[in-house]
């Protein structure tokens, strides 16, 4: 996402400069007391230290920068955002909404106007903060993935089933194999577990593409797949669930 986001602002906004990017909360502070940067694009829901905290850190700070906040969640108040110095972009960020974005941007830096109060600013993390707590991040719906030299979004419905590659994740598709970064343990917790049954501790497949069941010689159960010759194995500690899909 950061990567996304960061090729968008690159059209919408070419004489922006980039000065940082951080995969969590914490780094982020470090990042904004070492830089001082002038604007901040902050995901709501971070490891370590959430945009809502970072963002509470950052209120009544003289140096404090313009933030935008970025969301999954329609129910995060956002409309509490429409009377204030701030801004929010949903995900996944469209290129419209971020043009917006950047025009109120622009307008506030060249009026000099300060970034929001702090009063102002607690007042809506107050308001954001139950909803980013209570509410589950919405399923994976498309991936980004390494295929040869080359980098590439995928549908989530492309993929027919997911293997674990040691630090990485297998991605097969129906006709070809692409590889992401994200552990196996990780990408589970973020997949619709409708939609993507666990039939090993290596192995998610997509139920889409599931063709059917049989038992081997071994008596192990294995599924076939629609549009690939391969089948997988099923262990012991999920047979019985997948049986009863």
């Amino acid at each position: 996402m950061r990567d996304y986001l960061a090729a968008q602002l690159a059209t919408a906004w070419p004489q922006l400069r980039i000065v940082g990017k951080a995969a969590n909360g914490l780094d982020a502070l470090r990042l904004i007391d070492a830089l001082a940067p002038d604007v901040v694009f902050l995901d709501i829901q971070m490891p370590g230290l959430s945009g809502l905290n970072l963002a509470d850190r950052l209120a009544g700070d003289e140096r404090a920068p313009h933030i935008v906040f970025i969301t999954a969640h329609h129910q995060y108040a956002l409309e509490a955002f429409e009377h204030a110095a701030l801004d929010y972009l949903l995900k996944p960020v469209s290129a419209e909404r971020l043009a917006k974005t950047v025009a109120k941007l622009k307008a506030a830096l060249l009026d000099k106007a300060p970034a929001a109060p702090a009063d102002v600013l607690r007042t809506l993390l107050q308001q954001l903060a139950a909803p980013a707590v209570a509410a589950a991040p919405a399923p994976l719906q498309w991936i980004r993935a390494a295929h040869g030299a080359e980098t590439r979004l995928i549908a989530i419905d492309e993929v027919v089933y997911f293997q674990s590659n040691d630090k990485y994740t297998s991605v097969f598709l129906q006709d070809e194999e692409c590889l992401i970064r994200t552990p196996l343990s990780k990408l589970r917790e973020q997949l619709d577990e409708t939609r993507f049954w666990q039939i090993h501790r290596g192995v998610i497949v997509a139920a889409r593409h599931v063709a059917g069941t049989h038992t081997d010689l071994r008596g192990r159960l294995v599924v076939k797949l629609k549009g690939r010759s391969e089948q997988l194995t099923v262990s012991r500690n999920y047979a019985d669930q997948f049986r009863q899909m």
